[in-house]
């Protein structure tokens, strides 16, 4: 598509989101004839609208695999922009993922306030993350109010999800997994441990889900 049928499509459809519609048609490929369960963030509360919310929805798909697969819209441009048309990076140029091993949709919605917060970091102090990056908590368990020895996280590639090149620019999928304190301090000691971690975690978990019930850590 070019900028002159970018403008008339449009023109034409005023409620059109051609970054919106680009993780959808992936997301759709993977879960075919799902509809997720998907999380719209107050209108007041956006950016765009004088508020401190950058990302303005959030879908939430179950896996054949069991376990649930969430994903971000807002950190790569969604909505009708000109100027970002064959740009090389739409927005931040990623998405982001977790998988988490639970069974029902409310278990999850703690992951999405999380999501949150990660989104206003990286745009308020303007610092993208990406794979093999660790993001450190405050030694207690990411899902506050719920004991667990996952503490932090770690970035990698979505396992499932490639990255995509949209009208706006390249789009990758970013995911984050859950890990243990220990894990995390072998990885401050040594960053290069991310590797090792994430080769070790994929063998009994190949698609790297956040079960915030794991006691083990795998270095």
């Amino acid at each position: 598509m070019n900028l002159e049928e970018y403008k008339k499509r449009a023109a034409k459809q005023g409620d059109w989101s051609p970054g919106w519609d680009a993780i959808d048609v992936v997301f759709d490929q993977l879960y075919p004839n799902q509809e997720p369960a998907h999380f719209g963030t107050n209108l007041h509360s956006r950016v765009m609208f004088g508020g401190d919310e950058y990302i303005d929805g959030y879908s939430i798909y179950q896996s054949p695999n069991g376990y649930k697969h969430i994903v971000t819209y807002g950190m790569t441009e969604l909505y009708v922009d000109e100027q970002a048309v064959g740009g090389e990076w739409s927005g931040w140029g990623y998405e982001m993922t977790i998988k988490l091993s639970e069974e029902e949709t409310e278990d999850c919605l703690w992951a999405i306030s999380m999501l949150s917060n990660l989104a206003r970091y990286t745009n308020t102090q303007k610092r993208p993350f990406e794979p093999l990056q660790y993001v450190a908590g405050n030694g207690g368990s990411l899902h506050i109010g719920v004991e667990s020895a996952i503490t932090a996280l770690l970035i990698v590639e979505d396992t499932e999800i490639l990255g995509i090149d949209s009208i706006h620019g390249r789009v990758d999928f970013i995911q984050l997994v859950g890990i243990t304190q220990r894990e995390l301090d072998m990885l401050i000691k040594d960053p290069t441990n991310a590797e090792i971690l994430v080769e070790k975690m994929k063998k009994e978990n190949p698609n790297l889900v956040t079960d915030m019930n794991r006691n083990k850590s795998y270095i």
